[in-house]
């Protein structure tokens, strides 16, 4: 990461790895949610739309499935600048995001059971309304979850807490994961002679996931509340949060209470780094809502092949959240996120070579899938970690919630087009399951080619304590 240095006779900035850890159980909450919810939904609305028209063909009904995902992501997109406009302007005793982050964690927990109920008495309305129900309490706690690492972090540490907080939070997608693996969907759908004409089976099989991922959101969310104290860390950090304002990376300094109009430079780094994200997003996302139907219709597999190739994607990406940071600290943010894109691209174009090669078919998922799905799980992981600060860089301490509303309004755009652009295209009569890696490859390079318009600002070096001396673990 690349900042000014430290005035002279002052400390470097330490970064508080206990508190971050403490906010990473947020995160932890977040992907726990929604991994199984990306899991398990396709498939229960692609079973019951294929019901609902009686079709055999589940390609059919996947624009349907599109949409359907894509209406809970433009909600989001709506709601999420709402609610961090709102808590930016919140103030109460237990802190300025915490309530949100209780009250729309305490309803997603109680709604997010009800989906494999629902879907098991094959009743499609309320499946939905338990869907669209957890989305929005959801996204009432996701963005005040994510800004609490900005309004405690210092802006040049905060690519290493984003680091830390994405781990925590795939440590709760590996766990939702492997319940998911444990209680295989195949157990419950099971096909009969393989003709896909789903049997269903002990509702138990598909509901522990979602209690599992229930209690853990609550007992995450408990964590939370008892161990940041919001009011008493602001009054704490504050000198280093005006500090880390000076060494920030955007095109023209901000204030660390100023809420006035962005100056044009900054305006213009905001747009390309959005752009960019909506790019991405729409590979990403468009790759996540079809793999397990990919794997399950496409590769005739089961979806303990997707929870592998689910495990594989996340360790990559610990490994990118673990490195991103130090990396982001050596070349700037701007070229970690330019190789994190490229690793990316690779993976998706070696993917299409194969498949036209060897072709895709079976049981077993082939190594050098695997393989690319690890390099790929770095190199998003690259480009996440350094991203959203590079968003909350361009604002003020007041205002990081709108930003962070931005930040996400872009990429839930993204994943509200993406399933039903690739739903529609997989309608077409010459493309079928191949199409996956070519859509993605082509939004990647999109991306990359965006983020290079991107100025870099800064090339000094920021001071940080190094070893041991960078461990604080106050309170």
């Amino acid at each position: 990461m690349t900042a000014t240095p430290n005035t002279q006779g002052q400390n470097p900035l330490k970064l508080n790895y206990k508190r971050t850890l403490l906010i990473g159980f947020a995160f932890f909450g977040i992907l726990l949610l929604w991994q199984v919810y990306d899991l398990w939904c396709p498939p229960f609305l692609t079973e019951l739309f294929k019901n609902a028209f009686a079709v055999t063909d589940e390609k059919q009904v996947q624009y349907l499935v599109g949409i359907m995902m894509a209406i809970d992501n433009l909600a989001a997109l709506i709601l999420m600048p709402i609610f961090g406009r709102m808590s930016d302007r919140t103030n109460t005793k237990i802190g300025k995001r915490m309530p949100f982050i209780l009250i729309g964690t305490f309803v997603c927990a109680v709604a997010f059971p009800f989906i494999p109920i629902f879907f098991h008495y094959q009743k499609a309305v309320g499946t939905i309304v338990m869907m669209a129900i957890v989305v929005i309490f959801a996204m009432m706690y996701r963005n005040p979850a994510v800004a609490l690492m900005p309004d405690m972090t210092p802006k040049p540490l905060r690519s290493k807490a984003n680091g830390i907080i994405n781990i925590m939070g795939y440590i709760g997608g590996f766990f939702a994961t492997v319940v998911g693996m444990v209680f295989v969907l195949t157990q419950y759908l099971g096909t009969n002679k393989g003709d896909h004409t789903w049997q269903y089976q002990n509702i138990w099989t598909v509901e522990a996931p979602f209690l599992i991922a229930s209690v853990l959101m609550l007992a995450s969310a408990v964590v939370l509340f008892f161990n940041i104290k919001e009011n008493k860390i602001a009054e704490q950090v504050k000198d280093d949060m005006a500090r880390g304002e000076e060494m920030s990376e955007a095109a023209e300094k901000v204030a660390v209470d100023d809420e006035k109009p962005m100056a044009k430079a900054n305006r213009t780094m905001l747009w390309l780094i959005l752009i960019a994200e909506f790019f991405w997003f729409m590979a990403d996302n468009g790759v996540s809502t079809f793999l397990n139907n990919y794997v399950i219709y496409g590769l005739n597999g089961s979806s303990a092949s997707t929870s592998m190739l689910t495990i594989v994607g996340g360790v990559g990406s610990v490994i990118g959240f673990i490195f991103g940071g130090m990396v982001a600290e050596k070349i700037s943010r701007k070229y970690t996120v330019i190789i994190g894109l490229g690793l990316t691209l690779l993976a998706y174009l070696v993917w299409t070579v194969m498949t036209f090669a060897v072709g895709l078919n079976g049981e077993q998922i082939p190594l050098w899938l695997i393989v690319l799905w690890l390099m790929k799980g770095v190199g998003m992981s690259f480009v996440h970690v350094n991203s959203y600060p590079m968003v909350v860089e361009l604002c003020s301490s007041k205002q990081i919630g709108a930003f962070t509303g931005y930040y996400y309004a872009a990429s839930m755009s993204a994943q509200t087009i993406t399933p039903v652009l690739l739903g529609a295209l997989l309608l077409v009569p010459d493309f079928d399951w191949f199409l996956l890696p070519i859509y993605a490859g082509v939004c990647i390079a999109v991306a990359v080619a965006v983020f290079f318009f991107i100025k870099r600002t800064n090339n000094n070096k920021t001071q940080f304590k190094k070893g041991w001396e960078a461990l604080d673990v106050d309170d």
